[in-house]
C-alpha cells in the first residue's frame, strides 16, 4: 500500500458488489486489498448473496464514517448514488452479515494500512521519526455480553454506573498523526501492559515521547532495546522514581541510571507569559536515551516534548469528530473489536488522504489540514459515487484533497492552558473556570535545572 493515490471520481463494482465502496476513499482500500485479506483470513463466501463479504466489509468501514446512524442508515448512503435499483437488507440479515465476516479481516486491513503516512513536510527531529505513545478509553454499550469482557467505568458520584469501557493505547506519529500501531482491550489490563503489545513498531531511526505514566523501569529497558530512542517525562513529587546519579553534562542535564538504563535526565521550569502579565510555571523532569548534549541539546529536547499532544489531538479526532463523543453500536465483544478496527482504519486513510494534499505543497505543514474537512467531505463523497464498471482515473488530490487545501488550518497555536474538563456528562457536575476561547501570543521561558527539583549528588 505505498504511494497510496485517491479517485478524482469513485466508481463501484457491478452486481451485487456495487454498493462494496467508501467514495473517493476507495483507491486507498481497493476491492483487490479487502478480497485479499478475505481470502486471508477464510472468510470468502461459497455462494453469491445480497451481502457479500466484500461489500460486509466496506459497510463497516462506512460505519465508522456514519457513526451517529444505524447499520440500515449507512446501507443507505452506499447505494444513494447507485442509478439500479437495490434490495435493502433487514437489520437482522446485516446482523448476520457482520457475525459472518467477523473480526479477522478487520484486523488484517488495519495491519496492512498502518504506519506512519509519507510526507514531503519536514516534521522529523534531527533525522528521527517523532512518535508518541499514550492511551485513552472508547465508551461501548452497556449489556450482559459487553460486561462479561468489558468493565464498567465509574460514574461522578463512585460505583460501576457508567458504560463500559475499552482501552485503547496507540503509537502516533506526530508530524502526520498517522496511526503506526495500535493495541486495545480491557480496562482491566492497564495501559503499561498494553505498551507492550507496540513493541514491535519501535526501531531504530525512531524517537517516541510519553507522559509521567509510562516510564515504568522494566518496560523502559524493553522499549530502549528495540534501537528507538525515547524522551519520557518523569513525576516529580513524593511518588517521583529514584535515580542514580552518574555525571553532570555541560548543559545542566545528567547522567543516571533508571533501573538497568543509563538516560540522561533534563529538569525543566518552563513559565508561560501572557500580554496581561499571567504567568503560570510548572517544573519538568524528562529522561532520554539521546545521551549526548552535542547530538541532542537539552533545551531543544524541552520544546520538542510538546509535541507530545499530538497524539491528544488524534484521540479528539478519533472520539470527538467521528464518534461524536458517543458509545460505539456493538453490543458483543466480537462487535465491539470489529467496529473498533473499522474506526482505526478509516481514521489511517483519512490521514493518509489528507497528507497526500499537504505533500502538493512545498513545506506546507500537515497540521494545518483540517480533520472535520476531510471526514466531512469524504462522507459527501460516498453518497454521490458514480455507476461504472473499474477503471482508474487517479489523482493525489482529488475532491477531499481539494477541499482540505481551500480550508487550510491557521498555524497551530501553542497551548497555554492545563488540561481540564470542559464539559461533563451532566451539566450538574461540571468542573473548571470559565473557557477563554481567545487567542493571545505568549512567551515560553524555559530554565534548564530550576529550583524545586531535587536532584541526587554526584558520586
Amino acid at each position: 500500500m505505498s504511494d497510496p493515490v485517491i479517485n478524482v471520481r469513485a466508481l463501484s463494482a457491478p452486481g451485487v458488489f456495487a454498493p462494496g465502496h467508501l467514495g473517493e476513499l476507495t483507491a486507498q482500500v481497493p476491492p483487490e486489498v479487502v478480497d485479499a485479506v478475505l481470502a486471508e483470513t477464510g472468510r470468502v463466501e461459497q455462494r453469491a448473496r445480497l451481502l457479500p463479504a466484500r461489500v460486509v466489509v466496506y459497510l463497516l468501514l462506512a460505519g465508522a464514517l456514519f457513526e451517529p446512524m444505524g447499520w440500515k442508515q449507512v446501507w443507505a448512503r452506499l447505494v444513494a448514488g447507485l442509478d439500479l435499483p437495490r434490495a435493502a437488507p433487514s437489520g437482522p440479515a446485516i446482523s448476520q452479515a457482520l457475525r459472518r465476516v467477523g473480526v479477522a479481516p478487520l484486523a488484517a486491513l488495519f495491519d496492512l494500512l498502518r504506519g506512519p503516512a509519507a510526507t514531503t513536510a519536514n516534521v522529523s527531529w534531527r533525522g528521527l521519526l517523532v512518535a508518541a505513545i499514550d492511551g485513552t478509553q472508547v465508551s461501548i454499550p452497556a449489556g450482559r455480553a459487553n460486561e462479561a469482557v468489558f468493565r464498567r467505568q465509574p460514574t461522578n458520584l463512585g460505583g460501576g454506573g457508567g458504560y463500559p469501557a475499552v482501552r485503547i493505547v496507540a503509537l502516533v506519529a506526530c508530524g502526520t498523526r498517522a496511526l503506526i500501531d495500535v493495541v486495545f482491550g480491557p480496562t482491566t489490563i492497564g495501559e503499561t501492559v498494553m505498551t507492550d503489545g507496540l513493541l514491535r513498531s519501535l526501531r531504530p531511526g525512531m524517537l517516541v515521547l510519553a507522559d509521567r505514566g509510562f516510564p515504568v523501569r522494566d518496560l523502559f529497558a524493553r522499549m530502549a532495546d528495540t534501537g528507538a530512542h525515547l524522551l519520557f517525562r518523569l513525576k516529580t513529587g513524593t511518588t517521583a522514581p529514584v535515580l542514580t546519579r552518574v555525571l553532570t553534562l555541560s548543559d545542566g542535564s545528567w547522567l543516571a541510571w533508571h533501573g538497568t538504563t543509563l538516560v540522561r535526565v533534563l529538569d525543566a521550569g518552563i513559565a508561560v507569559t501572557t500580554p496581561d502579565g499571567t504567568t503560570r510555571t510548572e517544573a519538568y523532569r524528562l529522561i532520554t536515551t539521546l545521551l549526548r548534549p552535542s547530538k541532542a541539546p537539552a533545551s531543544a529536547l524541552i520544546r520538542l516534548y510538546h509535541q507530545r499532544w499530538e497524539i491528544e489531538t488524534a484521540y479528539s479526532e478519533l472520539k470527538s469528530t467521528m464518534l461524536g463523543g458517543r458509545v460505539l453500536r456493538a453490543r458483543t465483544p466480537d462487535g465491539v473489536t470489529q467496529e473498533i478496527y473499522a474506526l482505526l482504519t478509516c481514521y489511517q486513510v483519512l490521514r493518509t488522504a489528507m497528507t497526500d494534499a499537504t505533500n502538493t505543497t512545498p513545506g506546507l505543514d500537515p497540521d494545518r489540514a483540517s480533520f472535520s474537512i476531510a471526514l466531512n467531505t469524504a462522507r459527501d463523497q460516498i453518497t454521490t459515487i458514480q455507476q461504472a464498471l473499474h477503471e482508474s482515473a487517479t489523482d493525489l488530490i482529488g475532491v477531499i484533497g481539494a477541499a482540505v487545501l481551500a480550508n487550510l488550518l491557521p498555524d497551530r497555536r501553542p497551548r497555554t492552558r492545563q488540561r481540564i474538563r470542559k464539559r461533563a456528562i451532566s451539566k450538574y457536575n461540571a468542573r473548571g473556570p470559565a473557557i477563554d476561547h481567545r487567542t493571545y501570543p505568549i512567551t515560553v521561558t524555559i530554565t534548564t535545572a530550576p529550583p524545586g527539583l531535587t536532584t541526587p549528588p554526584e558520586p
